[in-house]
């Protein structure tokens, strides 16, 4: 049964929010700083953000006690952009670096992890295109748009023509010319019909874009290249690096976890990161 506030309206539910006091080795965690917390978390649900919080906070508070039971100096660092670390975050980053070594990717490593993801190392293909972009409401828009596409497959010469006379878009004035494209460079719906037709074709269909419809035309299509293991053999070092900093992190994160008097949460079961 809904409870109705005094104007008869119904009363929002409040959010849930956990009974039990939430501490590290006694060290209470305030709920209000948990709920201030959840602002960096987002979920679709309140509880998640919550608990996602909650665990945040958890493992900061360990990584705190322990920075200062080893005594861990704070030495707040500042980056290029100016921005200056607390002395807290000092704290942690001390910890993590004296505490937690991990080794650095080797070649072989790298090589190895070059040639099973090949395709994440390629230059992106280029298209040169040209379109006609209809924009009127859907009914007239889908009729130019067919009539358009039934002269251009027994006139295809008169594509610039009829950009000019229909387009919508400004590359009408010189024949629908989009120029070199790029990925990211267009809707993707657009890029995805690009990728589809074969060069010196058009689309057989008017691609829907929240722009309107298009009648596409692909002139060239450049192929992306495989970029040279050298090329690319710091950004897989330092991704590696990275990846295998967070499973130690964790790791050590557990193994305070294990140690510590934690009241109000499960570690083992937070659903989201414990180290971000």
């Amino acid at each position: 049964m809904s409870t109705t506030t005094s104007t008869g309206c119904a009363a929002k539910p409040a959010l849930p929010a956990s009974r039990k006091t939430v501490s590290v080795n006694g060290v209470v965690i305030p709920r209000a700083a948990i709920a201030q917390e959840t602002q960096h978390h987002p979920a679709t649900k309140p509880l998640d953000a919550m608990k996602a919080a909650t665990a945040a906070l958890v493992v900061r508070e360990l990584l705190l006690q322990e920075a200062r039971r080893l005594a861990i100096p704070a030495e707040p660092a500042s980056d290029d952009e100016g921005r200056h670390e607390t002395e807290e975050e000092a704290l942690v980053r001390g910890l993590v670096e004296r505490e937690v070594r991990t080794p650095d990717a080797d070649e072989a490593a790298c090589r190895r992890f070059y040639e099973q993801n090949r395709r994440r190392f390629r230059s992106p293909d280029l298209h040169e295109a040209r379109h006609i972009l209809i924009t009127a409401n859907e009914a007239d828009g889908a009729e130019v748009a067919a009539a358009i596409l039934a002269r251009l497959a027994v006139a295809p010469a008169e594509f610039g023509e009829l950009a000019l006379a229909h387009s919508a878009c400004p590359s009408g004035k010189t024949d629908g010319n989009l120029g070199q494209i790029g990925p990211g460079q267009t809707v993707p719906e657009f890029e995805e019909a690009l990728a589809r037709i074969a060069v010196g074709t058009i689309h057989p269909e008017p691609v829907r874009t929240r722009f309107g419809l298009h009648i596409v035309a692909l002139d060239r299509r450049i192929e992306g290249r495989d970029l040279p293991f050298e090329l690319v053999r710091d950004r897989i070092a330092a991704w590696m690096a990275e990846k295998v900093r967070r499973v130690a992190i964790q790791q050590y994160v557990s193994i305070l976890a294990g140690r510590a008097d934690i009241q109000g949460i499960d570690l083992a079961a937070a659903t989201s990161p414990l180290v971000q």
